[in-house]
């Protein structure tokens, strides 16, 4: 009887131990999973953090996306190029550059990210993109802005950019740059530029 007692004693207590055992397993599960949910949401944070509009705008490339600018135009189109500084969009007869810092809101932007190295971020600047226009002789409208909120349009052809500038070979809307043709040279900073449109025939 008496070791019966005490088998009995000692099956009682290991089925203690084994309940406090699993209880502290479960607690101790739980906590590495709240742990472990608390490092993913960091994490996230940390990573959202890091993301730049540019690599927003890079992940939305295709997309029909508007552009709100601080006249209240309103640019939309599908997104076909987005550099460091600068997007384009395709409308239905023609495209705009669009220098990020004139933009106040975007719409239809996807949540996808997609980064540039550092060198890809360098050739992809303002400055690239309109030296490439002044080699292609593109015939443009430049939205110049005037003041905080207005903007007047000038036409004509890229002549020469500079780093922050550019000279804009004044001419009325499709016209070819010839020298007839010039009214006069414009010069404009960067930080003065709202975007600029292709122009076809006269149409702008």
């Amino acid at each position: 009887m008496w070791i019966d007692r005490r088998r009995g004693r000692a099956y009682a207590g290991a089925m203690r131990w084994d309940t406090l055992f699993a209880d502290l397993e479960a607690q101790l599960a739980a906590g590495e999973r709240l742990d472990l949910d608390v490092e993913i949401d960091e994490r996230a944070r940390v990573d959202a953090a890091a993301v730049e509009l540019a690599d927003r705008l890079r992940g939305s490339v295709g997309l029909r996306i508007g552009v709100h600018l601080g006249s209240g135009r309103v640019c939309e189109g599908t997104l076909s190029h987005a550099g460091s500084q600068w997007l384009v969009l395709d409308e239905e007869r023609h495209q705009v550059l669009i220098p990020y810092t004139s933009a106040v809101r975007y719409a239809g932007l996807s949540r996808l990210a997609v980064g540039a190295g550092p060198s890809v971020r360098q050739r992809l600047g303002l400055g690239s993109a309109l030296r490439g226009l002044a080699r292609g002789r593109a015939s443009l409208a430049v939205m110049v802005w005037q003041g905080a909120t207005e903007e007047s349009v000038l036409h004509g052809v890229i002549d020469r950019v500079g780093r922050d500038f550019l000279d804009l070979a004044v001419t009325r809307p499709g016209e070819e740059r010839r020298p007839a043709n010039v009214s006069g040279v414009a010069t404009i900073p960067f930080g003065a530029l709202a975007g600029l449109r292709s122009v076809r025939g006269a149409e702008g």
